[in-house]
């Protein structure tokens, strides 16, 4: 089956004001409706989506490398806070007009908080992790993800070291197919999507697990901003066959609560590689908010 993962129409970097890189790769035409993508956990710039969506749609696909993943340099230290000023001279730099974002697994908090911060017009959170911190899951939490997040509040510093310890595109790849139902197995481990998938693991993690390992923390800690306070539409995706412990532990219903202009698609027959089964409605969706 094609799952739409298709090679980048163009790759690149920009550099930014303080002399580090941000890889980006690109699918659709140059003066398509740009559509920003972050990426899931421990993937690259170059595993795309909606391949044979985007350009009959005039989609500007958009996908970033956070920095110490792919081609982006590392940011020690870094914040969703940072993410948002990087974004921000991308935008920029390669003349984005009103661009709005996806933000798939891992992916979600960092773009919430493009939109948080004002850079992006809609969002398409995609099975996506939610504020795993907040005070609402704090009886619902898988405990092995309820430690992580532990972890992450009492030390930071000593967490990040573990999750570098642990992260490897292999031992990801062990966990991703081991956790999944039939339903995102039977996407991951379709040879086409699998080399795709593999290879942009390998390519995050190029320069070693430290940016997987700062995505991490921010995604197991408390976001720096109230989701109550982003202003722009919002689709929550959620497949209810997803099994991931660490995307939404209530599948986006009581985030869909807290974002005013949320809404939540549940559907009942996905699970979380929704983006891949569901790419052109996830793109047609977000681009009737933006068009």
């Amino acid at each position: 089956m094609d799952y739409g993962v298709r090679e980048p129409a163009r790759l690149g970097r920009i550099r930014l004001p303080g002399g580090r890189s941000l890889g980006w790769a690109e699918w659709g035409p140059v003066d398509g409706t740009p559509v920003l993508v972050c990426p899931g956990a421990a993937t690259s710039r170059r595993l795309g989506f909606g391949g044979g969506v985007v350009d009959a749609a005039g989609v500007r696909l958009v996908s970033v490398d956070r920095p110490g993943l792919g081609a982006s340099d590392p940011d020690p230290g870094r914040t969703l806070t940072g993410w948002a000023a990087d974004i921000r001279h991308l935008i920029h730099e390669r003349a984005l007009r009103a661009p709005s974002a996806v933000g798939f697994s891992q992916g979600a908090p960092f773009a919430l908080a493009l939109a948080a911060y004002g850079l992006v017009d809609a969002v398409a959170v995609v099975s996506g992790s939610d504020e795993l911190a907040h005070p609402r899951f704090a009886h619902s939490l898988d405990p092995q993800v309820r430690g992580m997040v532990d972890v992450v509040a009492a030390d930071p510093g000593a967490a990040e070291a573990s999750f570098a310890d642990f992260g490897s595109a292999d031992t990801l790849w062990d966990l991703i197919i081991t956790t999944s139902p039939e339903a995102d197995r039977t996407v991951y481990t379709d040879p086409v999507f699998q080399h795709a998938f593999r290879r942009a693991m390998a390519e995050a993690f190029s320069q070693g697990p430290g940016g997987y390992a700062r995505d991490t923390v921010l995604a197991m800690g408390r976001w720096p901003f109230d989701p109550a306070d982003i202003a722009v539409p919002v689709d929550l995706w959620y497949g209810q066959q997803d099994t991931s412990p660490v995307h939404s532990p209530d599948l986006g219903e009581s985030l869909a609560r807290m974002i005013p202009k949320a809404t939540r698609h549940l559907l009942p027959a996905a699970g979380g590689s929704l983006l891949w089964t569901h790419a052109e409605t996830v793109l047609r969706t977000l681009l009737a908010h933006v068009r």
